[in-house]
């Protein structure tokens, strides 16, 4: 950071804007933060220190890394950083909090936290975003919900529109990443666009300034994508010891050159490297949302058109036995809709059309003012219900659609004046069967099409085309290819799960063995 060097330390009023930690060398402070109120149902929570200077320089940093890789301590280092402490005034000022003390409702519903640094002894503004929880919860529905979380972030006023810089927190003493960090920058990754790669850098932690040869192929094993110079990953090191409590001045003194050297470099890239705007990465979270909403709507139609086939099988079986004994009555089983709670841990709310008796939007539905500005919403009228009804025709309640089966008995009258008089048309019920699904195929044809064309759009736009996101859903669809006779389509994304596999090889195992240990628990 130019001329950070040269600012005029006020540690003695950071002081006064502090509550004491513990006594030491250095001395911990945390700083007076506020915690601002946010809507309980917001995706995110946020803590600030000082008032934002909109003449000062502004920067955003998205940090990720998994539990014990040593984010915590190295987001207390960059404020100190910019707060301009310096060894000799044997100081440490912290900003991340007890995350213990979060009622249970917002642990659940606010998986990211934004730090703002506002300091007037500071000479640029910061804004840290951090995404506690990734790949620590053995809950891959958890990881998918901060996924969503930063989607709508991207969307909130003035939060998160730009990014300077996209930091992946490692180990630097690893010889190669573990399963769970592949997933977790596999998960990352599959978020943004591509133009977002150059502000994606490596920070590596616990370092003792040796060259992070092992920690840098493991990387490049990983094929992770992030900013390169000279053919080599932009990375930085850190001690992340300088916080302690040290005997010998001369250690504290090692620790404190290597983390704040480390600092100055990467701050020196946040003001070489052109700020990432968001529009891509935002086009992202519309084909990621678009394909899922697809994949759910194909499995629903493919659902309906079954329960048709086996009622028509039934129909053929009843008009086939009483052609001979003049009796147009019989038990069937029948499909009928049915209004249920929604499960609490999946969704609050579902958006559902009170004519198609559909769930437009669920789960993920947030919207609760004007139905009409919701993402399933176009021109006032709904993209996903079969009819594509008016936005009026909706309600959004805690209650959705459930198909359920029971047995009616069935008079045909029409068959039975058919057969009294003689004529032999029993195929009138049949040909009404075969006119609807005929419609059911054509929209499922639809939509596995659409499906296609998102999984093709994330190939181009998205930094990680090949991501485990896509990856979960490419086997339904290149099955359903296969039924509409789209071989060539089929083709394409059988070589991107092939490509897609080995490369997400130990993503793939994190995985598979959460859900093993999930449906486990489920059984114990």
């Amino acid at each position: 950071m130019t001329g950070l060097s040269q600012c005029v330390l006020k540690i003695d009023e950071l002081i006064k804007k502090s509550d004491l930690i513990e006594e030491g060398n250095p001395v911990r402070y945390r700083l007076k933060f506020i915690k601002d109120n946010v809507d309980k149902l917001a995706p995110y929570r946020k803590i600030t220190f000082g008032e934002r200077d909109t003449n000062k320089p502004h920067k955003t940093i998205l940090m990720v890394g998994e539990t014990g890789s040593g984010k915590t301590t190295l987001i207390n280092t960059v404020i100190n950083y910019i707060l301009g402490v310096q060894r000799e005034d044997k100081v440490w000022f912290e900003i991340t909090d007890d995350q213990s003390d979060r009622t249970s409702v917002h642990s659940q519903t606010s998986d990211v936290t934004i730090y703002g640094v506002y300091a007037q002894e500071a000479l640029v503004d910061l804004t840290i975003i951090d995404t506690p929880g990734y790949g620590d919860t053995h809950n891959i529905s958890h990881d998918q919900k901060i996924a969503k979380n930063l989607s709508r972030l991207s969307k909130s006023e003035g939060v998160f529109h730009e990014i300077d810089a996209v930091c992946l927190v490692i180990n630097s003493t690893q010889n190669r990443l573990s399963d769970r960090q592949r997933y977790i920058f596999d998960a990352v990754q599959s978020l943004f666009g591509k133009d977002i790669a150059e502000n994606i850098v490596l920070l590596f932690t616990y370092s003792t300034g040796a060259h992070p040869k092992n920690a840098l192929m493991a990387v490049k094993e990983a094929k992770i994508k992030c900013a390169v110079k000279e053919n080599q990953p932009v990375y930085f090191l850190f001690d992340n010891c300088q916080g302690e409590t040290f005997d010998e001045e001369t250690r504290r003194e090692q620790s404190w050159n290597l983390s704040f050297t480390g600092m100055a470099g990467f701050f020196m890239f946040l003001d070489e490297v052109q700020t990432g705007t968001l529009q891509m990465t935002q086009y992202v979270f519309k084909k990621r949302k678009q394909l899922e909403e697809n994949i759910s709507n194909i499995r629903s139609r493919v659902q309906e058109i079954e329960q048709k086939l086996k009622e028509k099988k039934q129909t053929q079986e009843v008009l086939e036995k009483h052609k001979k004994n003049n009796n147009f009555e019989d038990e069937v089983e029948v499909n009928y809709k049915e209004k249920v709670d929604i499960d609490p841990s999946v969704a609050k709310q579902a958006m559902c059309c009170t004519v198609c008796e559909e769930n437009c939007h669920y789960p993920g539905c947030w919207w609760a003012t004007n139905l009409s500005w919701c993402s399933v919403m176009k021109n006032y009228h709904c993209t996903v219900c079969t009819n594509k009804c008016h936005s009026n025709k909706h309600v959004k309640e805690d209650k959705i659609y459930e198909t359920k089966k029971k047995k009616e008995k069935r008079t045909n009258e029409g068959l039975k004046k058919v057969y009294d008089d003689k004529i032999r048309d029993f195929e009138s019920e049949i040909n009404k069967l075969k006119e609807d699904l005929q419609e059911l195929e054509k929209e499922k044809m639809k939509l596995v099409i659409e499906a296609y064309d998102c999984v093709e759009s994330l190939e181009m736009i998205a930094l990680k085309t090949d991501s485990l996101f896509t990856l979960q859903h490419i086997d339904f669809l290149i099955e359903k290819l296969k039924e509409i006779n789209e071989p060539e389509k089929a083709e394409t994304l059988k070589n991107i799960k092939r490509r897609a596999g080995e490369i997400n090889t130990g993503a793939l195992r994190y995985m598979k063995k959460v859900y093993r240990n999930k449906e486990s628990a489920c059984v114990n």
